[in-house]
């Protein structure tokens, strides 16, 4: 199969969706590896090094889409992609149809074929190529979230693990999945007191027994926000419902129970936000206050350090992507239930349910194709 792999150019985004192990596995396996010329500067991988690796670079992302059956990206193409996308091409990339119209209806429009990180899902419901990059997402969310906290930031001017004599910030993470355990645990370190909400016992449970002491676990409900986001100094929101819109545990009235200077972090942003006064926005300009309170809503949080995001992905992109290629998306799709979760828009028509309801589009059987 041939493979291309164009450069990001979503704002700041400087991950890439091969390396040079990548394509050197690629190679092994014999396929064709087309790289746009600087796709990995951002990662640290020089052109010379794909060139030792096996791959071809390619001046212009126009080329790499004319000449690739399948693309692999990090991030869903942007308006001026779509035209170069062609019928029938495989795109293998994280998408997040559930909080994009624009980009579902292109992407039908283009009746290539859709098969997102995102939904790819295990039978234990895990998510395995979203699980990387929750990782980055809920650790950077507290990095972010204390150097936001400072004042000269528009943040209330306290540290998040305070001093001896003074009682370190309060935290609350709403939602106790990878990104809200590793968000947990990461303002746990740094001494912070922290609130850890979910809607499941069983996982508040775990929660309780491998947290630290300064981390408390509290059920989800619309009573128990209301009380912590007073008292809250650092709220995170960390929910996903697997492709589909995260539903608004913050509303925008809830802002004024909230104290001058707390700081939102919406890791959610992606697939709508669970924060309703979230919009996303860009490394550029990450942040934008609403009645006083700071909001973080970058959208791609993991971009800002794309040598460990870059590593970490790919790690479990890889062998997907390998079985894609060896075996053609039907094939590969057919004998794997966990990549046939990944298709989310097929040759002009939505399989995935969590896009079909986002956007009230008609729901078509995936079995058709495989």
């Amino acid at each position: 199969m041939i493979i291309g792999v164009p450069k990001e150019i979503k704002n700041n985004e400087n991950r890439v969706a091969v390396t040079p192990a990548g394509v050197a596995e690629f190679k092994k396996n014999g396929h064709t590896v087309y790289i746009q010329s600087q796709a990995g500067a951002g990662s640290g991988f020089s052109d010379e090094e794909y060139i030792k690796a096996g791959a071809s670079i390619l001046p212009t992302i126009e080329e790499v889409y004319a000449i690739a059956e399948m693309i692999c990206k990090v991030k869903e193409p942007i308006a001026s992609e779509y035209p170069l996308i062609k019928e029938n091409q495989l795109l293998f990339t994280y998408f997040h149809f559930a909080s994009s119209e624009e980009l579902t209806h292109a992407m039908i429009e283009r009746k290539s074929i859709c098969l997102a990180y995102e939904t790819v899902e295990k039978t234990d419901r895990s998510l395995p190529l979203l699980v990387p990059m929750s990782e980055v997402a809920g650790r950077m969310a507290i990095q972010e979230g204390a150097k936001y906290l400072e004042k000269p930031m528009g943040g209330r001017g306290i540290l998040l693990g305070g001093v001896a004599g003074v009682k370190p910030a309060n935290v609350l993470v709403l939602g106790g999945g990878i990104v809200g355990t590793q968000s947990a645990k990461m303002a746990a370190g740094l001494g912070a007191n922290v609130t850890i909400m979910d809607v499941s016992l069983p996982r508040l449970r775990y929660l309780e027994d491998v947290m630290p002491a300064n981390v408390d676990t509290v059920m989800s409900n619309e009573y128990n926000i209301r009380e912590a986001i007073k008292l809250s100094d650092l709220i995170i929101g960390a929910v996903l419902i697997p492709g589909a819109k995260a539903p608004h545990l913050i509303t925008r009235e809830m802002l004024k129970e909230m104290r001058a200077g707390t700081v939102l972090v919406d890791v959610a942003v992606d697939q709508g936000g669970c924060i309703e006064t979230c919009k996303p926005t860009t490394h550029e300009n990450p942040t934008f206050e609403i009645d006083g309170i700071v909001h973080y809503c970058v959208a791609n949080m993991p971009g800002a350090v794309p040598y460990t995001s870059t590593l970490a992905l790919t790690n479990a992109t890889l062998p997907y992507a390998i079985q894609l290629a060896n075996k053609g998306w039907e094939k590969a799709c057919r004998e794997n239930e966990e990549l046939a979760k990944g298709l989310n828009v097929v040759s002009g028509e939505v399989v995935y349910k969590g896009v079909s309801d986002a956007w009230g589009l008609p729901l078509s059987d995936v079995k058709k194709w495989l």
